[in-house]
Order: structure tokens, then C-alpha cells, then sequence
């Protein structure tokens, strides 16, 4: 079951790349408009204020890439890692709602599957 949580958590990390992606501009061929808002278009960050969210989608790639990694291990801190991550990605997919709902419905069953650990 660990295991299991793992690779869903490092596919959710990797998944999360888009949204870094889309914000500076990496993946013009992936069908998704450049948009510079948040909040379903109601809050416009602008070119600079996209790219740090974009940043942010990248950090919580890689921290649930990590975190995939401490659960495979077995350390000691995966699971709060692991709450604190999801909690992040939670976060920056409330911003990109109603786009990013099926992030959110992952986030919320790896945080009810860390409830069994």
C-alpha cells in the first residue's frame, strides 16, 4: 500500500510540471492558452506574477517526487511530509479551479490514504 501511495504521489509530482510549464511558456504545443490569471480569470497576476506561481507548481513537483522517494525508504518524516505537500498542492489548485479539479480530488485521496497510515 505504501508503495501504491508512492508512485500515485511521484505521478501527482510530475503532473504538476504543467502547470510550471504553462507559466513560462515551456509547452506552446500542449493545446493550453498562456493565461497570466487565477481564481477562473478573476485576478490577473500579470507575466512576472504567473511565472512565480509557476514556480511554486514546480517546487511541490519536486517535494512530492521527494516525499514519493521517503515513502518507498520508509523514513521517518514521509507521512507529515507528505500531509504538508499535498496541503501545498491543495493551495495552488484552488487556484487554477475549475481547471485543476482532478488535482484537487487527488490531493484529497492521498491525504485520506496518509488518515490509514
Amino acid at each position: 500500500m505504501r508503495v501504491a501511495l508512492a508512485m500515485l504521489m511521484a505521478i501527482h509530482g510530475i503532473a504538476h510540471t504543467a502547470g510550471f510549464a504553462e507559466s513560462w511558456r515551456l509547452a506552446p504545443a500542449s493545446g493550453v492558452p498562456y493565461r497570466t490569471t487565477v481564481f477562473g480569470g478573476r485576478l490577473d497576476l500579470g507575466d512576472s506574477g504567473i511565472r512565480t506561481i509557476g514556480v511554486l507548481w514546480l517546487g511541490v513537483a519536486i517535494a512530492f517526487l521527494c516525499v514519493a522517494a521517503a515513502t518507498v525508504l520508509d523514513t521517518w518524516w514521509w507521512r507529515p511530509a507528505a500531509a504538508a505537500t499535498a496541503c501545498a498542492s491543495i493551495a495552488l489548485t484552488f487556484l487554477e479551479l475549475p481547471q485543476a479539479r482532478l488535482g484537487t480530488l487527488i490531493n484529497v485521496i492521498i491525504l485520506a490514504l496518509l488518515l490509514l497510515f
